[in-house]
């Protein structure tokens, strides 16, 4: 798990953006990535996890107001996660580099799907859409 918690006046989040993202993806280097690009965007805490045990422990310790959600982790799927998201009211959008019907459970199919590899613009545009989830 990491934490970037910038401290300081510009740790303001921008309004249409959520101010405490989680980001449960099972690739370091993508997490530090996304992460630092949040950051950018103005968001005041990015915590990630790499698995779900720590997902759900991140999220119970504190809920995010939202996440991005990697649906394939080494040896899991996150759909756990997505379970306790969606009975704790907390937005969040898939993650996947995969393509194609079938991957992603009817229970959890009016929620968005970001697609690997995705654009800088299009993480913001998933962020920015967190208000319309809740």
């Amino acid at each position: 798990m990491t934490s970037i918690d910038p401290e300081g006046p510009t740790a303001a989040s921008p309004a249409d953006l959520p101010d405490d993202v989680l980001v449960v993806e099972d690739d370091p280097l993508i997490a530090l990535d996304v992460s630092e690009t949040i950051v950018d965007f103005g968001v005041a805490t990015v915590r990630t996890a790499r698995t779900v045990a720590a997902a759900l422990q991140l999220i119970a310790e504190r809920a995010p107001k939202f996440v991005l959600l990697d649906v394939g982790l080494v040896r899991e799927k996150s759909f756990a996660v997505a379970e306790q998201l969606a009975i704790r009211k907390i937005p969040f959008v898939f993650v996947t580099g995969y393509s194609g019907d079938g991957k992603i459970p009817a229970a959890f199919a009016r929620i968005p799907v970001l697609t690997k590899p995705y654009m800088r613009d299009a993480l913001r545009n998933a962020l920015r859409a967190w208000r319309a989830q809740t």
